[in-house]
């Protein structure tokens, strides 16, 4: 597949497409809503009050959280591609979506959601971070960081947390198996703007972070024997992008569940096109997995409509093909 030019210009396209599926976020719903009264409630010239909360209380913030979710997963996804040097790499390989998976579920059924909201998050969050320094743990030998020893940890860790989860799940009461199990599916409909804080945070520090590694990250593609010859702190290097794409997809899987595939499909996607220079690829493909993740919210709201299906069920069903072809068309 030719790679295309500029893409200081492919950015600026993916910013506009993202203020796009913004708007068509804000229109697809249970209840319509015209681009007309959108522009009259952000000019605050709307009459109806009803269609002000609609757009200013539930699908602003949604659209939002699905922009920052995207992006999150996405540079997760361009960081353990990167830091195992295969790109088909993702950011639910290590273990992260499970624990978190786990948290949720033991929050939701043997507490019964007491706790609330902001508990099942907290125990999600936790159960993500105990997945991440367990993996870690085992894969870390004589001070050095074993990536494959990191993927076959992982693939045990998320066994073993979905072999709990399916037993709690098997022993929960009806009225709580329900949310449970949505939660594993994935789900927007938690947005807030307090978590889409949190959730933003996360993305510019870690977004930051991940570009001041840019270089290094380059270096890895050729080994590690090289990049360190070429002056690059390997283990540190290695250790930070582990800890930094985990916590990402730890976050957006403590607030949204888990969704699948845009961690995957999008740097891959972007790295087909542009290239898989990381100074860029990061930036490109934050911008691709907001779009990808509010078009994604968008489908599963209006497929039904006023029927909502699970995001991770949507990412899942267009993420699949659609990485077959790309697949197919970067080895023929």
């Amino acid at each position: 597949m030719q790679r295309l030019k500029r893409p200081r210009l492919g950015m600026l396209g993916l910013a506009c497409l993202l203020l796009l599926s913004g708007v068509l976020g804000l229109l697809v719903g249970a209840a319509p809503v015209s681009i007309g009264e959108v522009w009259a409630v952000f000019s605050g010239q709307t009459p109806d009050p009803v269609t002000a909360i609609i757009i200013n209380s539930i699908r602003l913030p949604r659209v939002v959280g699905a922009a920052f979710t995207g992006a999150a997963l996405a540079i997760s996804g361009v960081l353990f591609q990167a830091l195992l040097r295969n790109p088909l790499a993702e950011p639910y390989l290590l273990g992260v979506s499970s624990g978190a998976a786990l948290g949720a579920v033991m929050a939701l059924t043997v507490l019964g959601g007491i706790l609330g909201p902001l508990g099942t998050l907290s125990f999600a969050l936790i159960g993500a971070l105990l997945a991440i320094m367990l993996v870690f743990w085992v894969a870390v030998s004589a001070s050095r960081l074993d990536t494959y020893v990191l993927i076959l940890s992982g693939v045990v860790v998320a066994a073993f947390c979905g072999a709990v989860m399916m037993l709690v799940l098997s022993l929960a009461e009806e009225d709580t198996l329900r949310s449970a199990v949505l939660w594993t599916m994935g789900s927007l409909e938690r947005a807030s703007w307090h978590g889409n804080l949190i959730l933003g945070i996360c993305v510019l520090i870690s977004g930051a972070i991940s570009f001041g590694l840019a270089r290094h990250l380059n270096a890895f593609s050729i080994g590690e024997e090289a990049a360190a010859y070429l002056g690059a702190e390997v283990e540190k290097v290695k250790r930070i992008v582990y800890f930094v794409a985990s916590l990402l997809a730890a976050v957006t899987v403590s607030t949204a569940g888990v969704i699948g595939f845009v961690g995957l499909v999008v740097p891959h996607a972007i790295r087909m096109l542009w290239g898989g220079d990381h100074r860029l690829l990061i930036p490109l493909a934050a911008l691709g997995g907001g779009v990808s993740l509010i078009l994604a919210d968008a489908v599963a709201r209006a497929a039904l409509s006023p029927l909502e299906l699970p995001i991770g069920v949507v990412t899942a069903i267009l993420g699949v093909p659609f990485f077959l072809v790309l697949l197919r068309r970067s080895y023929v």
